[in-house]
């Protein structure tokens, strides 16, 4: 059984004492790719040294995160764009509109997200969207910038049902983590409405742990507890999810075409 972490901050400093412990304990769980999306210029060394050590389970992204859009954010935007045109990422990410915390650079990270939308169809590359109390900002500008190639997921999707139906639409998948095993999320009812063929599991770890571990340091061990939620809520086998939602990870990050692979 081989289960995919679409999206897994393993870089960071949370992990710094047992970060090859972590990857091991995936990797015997059946974790054996992990998708690392960049935060910002902070985060690119640490991120790209874990690639290189572990070409064959870590693959990099390339993107400027909404919450560090700030009055520097044309230069960010600069060191990404000379980053993607060396290649080698398996997405454009971490991007997206974040109004939860502030709203004083609104405008800057509409602005830095349609740019990178831009960039990663002129790469031929899929987006990983970061979307919190924005929704439909970040669905007016993808529908914008929509063409035919533009492909990607809502990254951590907690909405509700008509959003979801509005996601897949845009031909975009549904990135289902820790939040559907909180037991007042609802978004267990939103997955018994929508197909298996929608969704992509991540951890976003160390943020946002499943139940039982709500609240610890979240790791990619940990998908296979959400791939276990899913397969109880659509009544099938976590085989079956695992199958499923990998192909749809293998479909849309081409990992194959990464020159480290």
């Amino acid at each position: 059984m081989n289960l995919i972490d679409t999206h897994t901050h393993l870089y960071l400093q949370q992990f710094d004492e047992d970060r090859d412990q972590v990857i091991e304990t995936a990797k015997q769980q059946g974790i054996k790719q992990m998708f690392l999306p960049n935060i910002d210029s902070s985060s690119i060394d640490d991120m790209l040294a874990l690639s290189e050590k572990y070409p064959e389970n870590c693959y990099p992204m390339m993107g400027l995160h909404p919450t560090s859009v700030k009055e520097n954010y044309e230069e960010e935007l600069e060191l990404v764009k000379q980053w993607l045109q060396k290649g080698g990422f398996c997405a454009v990410g971490e991007i997206g509109i974040d109004l939860y915390w502030d709203k004083t650079f609104q405008e800057q990270q509409e602005d830095a997200f349609r740019l990178q939308i831009r960039w990663a169809k002129a790469n031929k590359l899929p987006i990983a969207i970061h979307t919190r109390n924005s929704f439909g900002e970040v669905q007016s500008i993808v529908k914008e910038e929509h063409t035919p190639d533009l492909r990607g997921v809502f990254h951590c999707f907690s909405g509700n049902t008509e959003q979801a139906r509005k996601v897949i639409e845009m031909n975009f998948l549904l990135g289902i983590g820790g939040v559907l095993t909180f037991k007042n999320s609802g978004l267990d009812k939103v997955v018994r409405e929508i197909s298996l063929e929608h969704f992509i599991l991540e951890t976003d770890s160390p943020f946002l742990a499943p139940v039982p571990y709500r609240g610890k340091r979240n790791e990619s061990a940990y998908i296979r507890i959400i791939a276990q939620k899913l397969a109880d809520i659509k009544g099938i086998s976590i085989e079956e999810v695992a199958e499923a939602t990998s192909n749809n990870s293998l479909n849309l990050f081409k990992t194959d075409a990464l020159n480290h692979e």
